[in-house]
């Protein structure tokens, strides 16, 4: 009884979403990850995934267990590429994707450091503000800001990161600076499509949980076109610290009632767990995980 080879076959086929699709990535036949599937329901004692003809599903059971197993095998391959050989360079292209703001502001200065240290490697870096699926669409790795992180990939942690309200001094001159998140529905706002709670902008006080329904006066997917119109003094923003920290470190913006947090995020390099991770994708998320460590005044 293996069980390293009973959780990665488990985790191989949720990740894949069919059982010959995790055949192929791990090498060994459908039947076997068939039988490997069933000894670990046998021993566990539960049905870990439905099966249908068409599709493969979860059960709740299993969305436990897989939740612990993908952490089990991160674990592992993190010590299998502290110790591996540094004697295999990395080299080749590596296609990853990341948001675009992230990208533009945090990343793209990056890339000079990193090439330079890797000469060998080439980069197709795809800037996209939406979760694609990275194993259907063939990148190596992508830079994810959420909650948590995808169950189905390995992931380490970059930084985190937090939604800051801010206006230029010359809108709450002319405007007046509000006190209490209530006051915001009078106030002129411009707000990012990707919140999750819409115009809905909730806070954690010394009051507890607060929600105010804002009315934006532009709604936008671009965090930049946010940041520029803010800069303008046109309105209220609730932006990543990430995006605005320069800004609110020159004085160009003003924080907004500090005592009042919104939503904070981390910021993950996330990656695909069917095969043993590339020299060239190590490399990299080694890179990202050294240089967001690093002091950074403007988070």
């Amino acid at each position: 009884m293996d069980r390293f080879l009973e959780m990665r076959t488990f985790a191989a086929v949720v990740e894949a979403g069919s059982l010959a699709k995790a055949a192929a990535a791990l090498v060994m036949s459908k039947a076997a990850v068939s039988r490997h599937l069933g000894e670990l329901e046998n021993r566990l004692g539960v049905r870990l995934l439905h099966r249908t003809t068409r599709r493969l599903s979860l059960t709740d059971e299993g969305k436990v267990f897989h939740d612990r197993c993908r952490e089990l095998l991160s674990g592992v391959e993190e010590a299998e590429a502290e110790i591996s050989s540094p004697s295999i360079s990395a080299s080749g292209l590596i296609r990853m994707m990341a948001p675009v703001a992230f990208g533009i502001k945090q990343l793209a200065p990056l890339w000079s450091e990193f090439m330079s240290l890797h000469p060998r490697v080439t980069l197709d870096v795809a800037l996209l503000d939406r979760a694609a699926d990275i194993v259907e669409e063939g990148y190596d790795m992508a830079v994810r800001i959420a909650t948590e992180p995808s169950s189905t990939l390995s992931h380490r942690r970059l930084s985190t990161t937090r939604l800051v309200l801010c206006a230029s001094s010359m809108y709450l001159d002319q405007q007046g600076t509000p006190r209490h998140p209530e006051e915001l529905a009078r106030h002129t706002v411009i707000a990012h499509r990707g919140l999750t709670t819409g115009d809905d902008w909730n806070f954690e006080g010394p009051d507890g949980q607060v929600s105010v329904r804002t009315r934006p006066r532009i709604h936008t997917n671009s965090g930049e076109t946010c940041r520029a119109a803010a800069l303008s003094h046109l309105g209220v923003v609730l932006q990543p610290s990430f995006l605005v920290g320069e800004d609110l470190l020159s004085g160009r913006l003003v924080e907004l009632m500090p005592e009042y947090r919104a939503a904070e995020f981390g910021i993950y390099a996330v990656y695909p767990t069917l095969k043993h991770i590339s020299p060239k994708v190590r490399a990299l998320t080694d890179f990202l995980v050294e240089c967001f460590q690093r002091p950074r005044r403007a988070w």
